[in-house]
């Protein structure tokens, strides 16, 4: 088990490197998929992904990465009024096909997995993205690693005992703290060896902050998974799950990692 989940990490890293690092058209399309492959994982908790309703969600995907690519994100506000009234169009004239709570997931899956993952690439697309994209997955990533490693050696409070016992506020502090000293070493990593003029306080507080919000993604999954009573999201990525099993804390942090860092630029 170990060993396949190290070459599967293996290979995931040399993907994101790869996709990540090229940025533009081939992260835009990486990411509409995932986000498609992550929507159909929530969807199949809710047991609609091969129904109508389900595809009502996939299209309003695809439009709303229509938008994003063209350049149209003024017309968000349109998008989901549009798309709430596709949804609750399916849900009556389909009735009793569908519960109630299927519609509220689809809609919400869209922006929970499809918006916010998109980020990414938002986040690769501003003037010093090519290097402030890495801090959604250090801050993210990072922060897990280092969330485990205090809570291993420090850990007595336990964080969400009925959700996930083995978190502790303890590891939660280190994780923070963790990723906010990867962020000042990336930082003076890139100005060393790349040449970029990173400023080492405001990596250390996107990082921080990132970390912290990375832990409510962590955690929103896991409470999913529990209300359903599943382990995993998928299978995608052997020995680490789905989709969402593996992103589930970078949902959350590449949007917060976009405005702080619009923030912080003076850009908001």
């Amino acid at each position: 088990m170990f060993k396949t989940r190290l070459i599967s990490g293996i290979i995931l890293v040399i993907v994101l490197i790869a996709t990540v690092g090229t940025g533009g058209n081939v992260l835009f399309g990486l990411l509409a998929v995932v986000s498609l492959i992550g929507l159909t994982e929530l969807y199949k908790v809710i047991e609609v992904q091969n129904k109508l309703l389900g595809f009502a969600g996939y299209l309003a995907t695809v439009a709303y990465y229509v938008l994003l690519y063209t350049g149209n994100l003024q017309y968000m506000t349109l998008f989901t009024i549009v798309f709430l009234v596709l949804v609750m169009a399916v849900y009556v004239f389909t009735f009793p096909n569908y519960r109630s709570e299927q519609v509220m997931t689809v809609f919400f899956g869209v922006f929970y997995v499809a918006v916010m993952l998109s980020y990414i690439y938002q986040t690769r697309m501003l003037e010093d993205g090519g290097i402030v994209v890495w801090l959604i997955f250090l801050s993210s990533w990072g922060c897990d690693t280092c969330a485990y490693c205090a809570g291993m050696l420090l850990g007595k409070h336990k964080m969400a005992p009925k959700l996930s016992p083995k978190k502790s506020v303890e590891g939660g502090i280190g994780g923070v703290l963790g990723a906010a000293l990867l962020g000042v070493l990336f930082a003076l990593a890139v100005n060393q060896w790349a040449g970029a003029q990173a400023r080492v306080l405001e990596y250390a507080i996107i990082c921080g902050v990132g970390g912290m919000i990375s832990q409510v993604g962590d955690l929103a999954a896991s409470a999913i998974k529990r209300n359903h009573e599943i382990k995993d999201y998928g299978k995608l990525i052997p020995g680490h799950g789905g989709i969402l099993d593996r992103f589930d804390s970078v949902i959350f942090t590449a949007p917060i990692i976009y405005y702080l860092t619009m923030a912080l630029a003076g850009n908001l």
